[in-house]
């Protein structure tokens, strides 16, 4: 049986994904477990049984974020033959819950908000080193594969690829052009282009020898 204010059927992870959608409506301050829990049809009681508290929703919702990077590089990997393609996906997907300025806003504020709380850094680092290292696996592929350049040095470029897509996202909060994930494709666009290997020349036309 269920236990008391908590229907059949609604597990943490759909607590965790309506907790995603509510901060980015609301940024971290103004979030409550009474509008999460309203968001899935709870009772704020019930969240107070599974998580404890505020903090407590908010470091299982860190350390989903955490997990679901791993998962998202899988998936983009198992539906692209080419590791590049696989790589823009990541870049869509990562963060595929932002639509408005506002929630960038929003979810920024919570990462900040992350950076003053030793616990809440810990998993904000793990999150970033989970990013890095799908990204360099993703780019240590595509050399391998002859998409990029064979001097390619993937770990510098994954770094690079953080920070420009990263820094484009919050850039479009501000000027708004464009959409928020085009805008973060473009970027790693122009990070890779330097590094693509070029591609294979054509093969001249030979004519046949005379007799």
């Amino acid at each position: 049986m269920a236990p008391p204010g908590r229907p059949r059927g609604i597990d943490d992870a759909a607590i965790l994904r309506a907790a995603v959608d509510v901060m980015g409506r609301t940024g971290p301050a103004r979030l409550t477990l009474a509008a999460v829990a309203k968001e899935v049809g709870l009772v704020p009681a019930t969240l107070s049984q599974r998580f404890g508290s505020k903090r407590g929703l908010l470091l299982a919702l860190s350390e989903r974020g955490v997990a679901e990077i791993g998962r998202l590089h899988e998936r983009v990997r198992a539906e692209h033959a080419s590791p590049l393609d696989a790589l823009a996906a990541l870049t869509a997907g990562a963060w595929s819950a932002v639509v408005t300025p506002e929630e960038v806003a929003n979810h920024l504020a919570f990462l900040c908000a992350d950076l003053a709380d030793p616990e809440f850094h810990r998993l904000a680092l793990a999150a970033e080193q989970a990013q890095q290292d799908a990204v360099r696996s993703l780019l240590d592929e595509a050399v391998a594969a002859g998409e990029l350049r064979p001097d390619t040095t993937t770990a510098l470029l994954a770094r690079s690829v953080r920070q420009a897509t990263t820094g484009a996202g919050v850039l479009w909060a501000v000027d708004r052009e464009g959409t928020f994930t085009g805008r973060r494709l473009d970027a790693l666009e122009t990070t890779l282009h330097p590094h693509r290997a070029a591609p294979p020349r054509p093969t001249p036309h030979r004519p046949e020898e005379t007799q």
